[in-house]
């Protein structure tokens, strides 16, 4: 079962409709407003709500345990990075470790994580 408690939050700009991103791993770019993140990189956060077009705003866990949208299948303990789409995988080797997983989960599923950005895997 996913859960959530404390977490640090903010509101951003939305870079682009994210309405079917939302529990996904985001990154600001170089313009201020938020994307996707991408395959293993590194992210500020993980989307909370579901703005649907670009300029809207847009929740993010900055830190804490939140839920994330699982991209594979994660096992509870796993370090997590982000896949291709922003979802959490179970971070490989050259991966930014984003946070640990707290429950586990199969592909599509929402998973709880401990979002806290550490470096390389």
């Amino acid at each position: 079962m996913a859960t959530y408690n404390s977490q640090t939050c903010v509101t951003l700009e939305a870079g682009a409709d994210l309405s079917s991103n939302q529990f996904h791993f985001v990154t600001m770019d170089s313009d201020g407003q938020l994307s996707v993140s991408t395959d293993g990189a590194a992210s500020i956060g993980v989307l909370l709500n579901d703005p649907a077009a670009a300029g809207r705003a847009a929740e993010v866990c900055i830190g804490g345990l939140t839920r994330v949208e699982a991209g594979g299948t994660v096992a509870a303990g796993a370090a997590v990075a982000s896949n291709s789409t922003g979802e959490a995988i179970t971070a490989a080797s050259g991966d930014i470790i984003l946070g640990t997983a707290v429950t586990g989960g199969a592909d599509g599923e929402v998973i709880s994580i401990v979002f806290q950005p550490r470096g390389a895997a």
